[in-house]
Parts: structure tokens; sequence; C-alpha cells
């Protein structure tokens, strides 16, 4: 009877996978934790006392020190750090002193409508924005190449709010092309509230789901504008990323292997070309995504989208510290996501990364 023996180098191909899974999980705890510090340190350093801010001008000193007592400021630094990271791990991230209500249920309700929008943009900035580096690498100095170069940069040197107010001028105020301000309009709002089931938070996801085809498309009138601006940036950097990666990529030697073998010059540039650059270009991608859900505050303000910038935004102005620190602390977590995220499918696409 034969007896299956299992193959010694199983356990040598699984210590390395396991090793880089155990190195990317300890980075990420690390570098969580030292986001918790970050702001648990901006938090005592800024010059507002929270006591002031939850009381009133009008507490009596007597009130103020029951008040720090009961909040734990009396208590030593590391040991005030120590109660904040239970609080967070355990996802308690304060309550707003502005609505008391826990800061976390507040995010969760105004997270999805800038997930919405970085989404949409960040699709439309790789749609366009992978093409066009393409072509401009495989045509270096021609007209495509001058005309992509001129977009980019001035996707870098135009400001957001400018783009944005120009585009509301023009599109909307003039032309009246799509919708204003918000979200929907204010008779389709009421109707959401009510009778749509919100699955995601997301109403251009739920109204799909829901059917409501007719308050899809007037989602989409009032999303398409700022998400096409972000886009524009996200297409910007995109584009001149994946022009760099692919010029560099045409200079190999088994670029020029494949097209001496009578390749076509179409599979040689987005078959073997593209996949490789698909490595590197998988990190910009991420990074583009992860700056657009957190630097959409001033496209928010301008469109009055209830996106987690302008709830950042309009925290800070009140001095609404726990409100300010856990939209923060949100953040920074989607960025730590979206950078585990890239890890895996870097070592997805490239098979190098595995070993």
């Amino acid at each position: 009877m034969a007896v299956t023996q299992t193959s010694p180098e199983t356990p040598s191909r699984l210590l390395p996978l396991l090793r880089q899974i155990g190195a990317t999980a300890f980075s990420l705890v690390i570098t969580f934790i030292g986001l918790l510090a970050v702001t648990f340190i901006i938090s005592r350093v800024v010059p507002i006392d929270p006591v002031l801010s939850i009381l009133g001008e009008r507490a009596t000193e007597a009130q103020m020190e029951e008040a720090r007592e009961r909040l734990g400021l009396n208590d030593p630094l590391w040991m005030q750090f120590g109660i904040y990271l239970n609080d967070t791990l355990h996802g308690d991230l304060g309550t707003s002193i502005r609505t008391r209500e826990p800061v976390l249920e507040e995010v969760g309700r105004r997270f999805p409508a800038t997930l919405e929008l970085a989404t949409l943009a960040t699709i439309i900035g790789v749609l366009l924005g992978v093409p066009a580096g393409v072509i401009a690498a495989t045509k270096p100095g021609s007209w495509f190449d001058q005309i992509t170069r001129l977009i980019g940069l001035m996707g870098y040197s135009m400001p957001i709010f400018w783009l944005g107010l120009m585009g509301l001028l023009l599109f909307y105020g003039t032309l009246g092309w799509v919708g204003g301000p918000g979200r929907l309009d204010a008779m389709y709002q009421m109707t959401y509230d009510f009778d749509v089931t919100a699955y995601t938070g997301m109403i251009m996801v739920d109204t799909a789901l829901n059917g409501r085809w007719d308050m899809f498309a007037n989602a989409f009138s009032h999303i398409i504008l700022p998400a096409g601006l972000l886009a524009y940036i996200s297409m910007a950097y995109i584009s001149r990323m994946t022009r760099s990666f692919m010029m560099n990529e045409l200079g190999q030697e088994y670029i020029t292997t494949a097209r001496v073998k009578g390749m076509p010059e179409s599979r040689v540039i987005w078959v073997h070309a593209l996949k490789n650059v698909m490595v590197p270009l998988i990190t910009v991608v991420a990074l583009s995504y992860a700056y657009l859900l957190e630097g959409a505050v001033l496209t928010e303000t301008i469109f009055a989208w209830p996106g987690l910038g302008s709830y950042i935004t309009d925290a800070l102005m009140v001095a609404d510290m726990p409100a300010v620190l856990g939209g923060t602390v949100v953040v920074g977590a989607a960025y730590i996501g979206l950078n585990m995220l890239s890890d895996l499918l870097y070592r997805l696409v490239d098979p190098r990364a595995r070993t």
C-alpha cells in the first residue's frame, strides 16, 4: 500500500509567506499605534481646554476640576494615552462636543459620502490616466505627449477651490448641465430619507439596489462635477507616473526581443509592458485614492458635500477636538488599510514578491 508523503519543500515555501504576513501585520499595528500617538499629542498641545469647551465659560473652578478628574485629565500622560488607546481599539472615539453624539456614529454617517465621491473619482482617473500615460510613453515628443504633459501640469498647478467655483458657475449656473451643491435635490433627499433602504450610505449604490433610477440619475447629476474635478487631479498624477513607468519599461531587453520576434506592437505594449508596469502602478493608484479620501476637504466644502472632510472642517471651526481627532484616526486607518490592500495586490500581480 502506497504511502503519500508530504513534500519537505512545502514548509519551506510557506515559511517566507508567513514571515511576510507577520511582518506586514506587525508593521500595520506599529503604524496605527503611531497614528494614535500623534493624534493624542495633538489633542494635548493644541491651545484648547476640552473642559472649557464642554462646560462653557460660566463654569466654576470646582466644576471644571471635577470634570478634569472625571475625564482623567489629571492622570499622568502615559496613563491617559493607555486609556485613549484602549477606547479607540474598542471603537470609542469619544463624544462630539457640538452634538453630544458618539463620534464613531457621526463618522459612520459621513464617511460613505466621501467614499462614494473618492471611489468614482479614482475610477475615472484610472480609466483616463492609464491609457493616456501609455500612449504618451509610446510616442514621446508627439502632440499627444505634449498635451498629456500639459494637462498633468495644469492639474498640479490649478487650485481645486478655483476649479470648483468655475465649474459650478459654468456647468450648473450657466449651462444647467449638472446638479447643484449637495448629494440630491431637496425633493429627492426627503424621499431618500424615508422611502429608500440605505444599505451602504452611498446614494448611487442604494438607489440602484432599490430600483430608484430617477433618484440615481439625480444623484449622478450632483456627483459628476465634484468627482470629475477630483478625477482630473487623480488623472494628472496617474498619467504622469504611468508615462514614466512605461518609458522605462519600453527600454528593457525583453521588449526589444519581443519586437524582433515579430510580436504585434499592440501586444508588446498593452500586454507585456503594461503587465510589468501594473506592479508599481498599484501603489500609485492606492496613494491617489487615499489622497482623495482625506484631501477632498475643499471640494466637499465648495459643493456642500456632507462627507468626512467637511465634518472635520466644521468640527475644527468650533474647536470640537474629539470629532477632529476621531475623523483623523478614521482617515489614517483608511490610509493603512489601502497600503495593506496595495501590498496584497502587489504580491498577486508580481510572483517574485511572494518568495
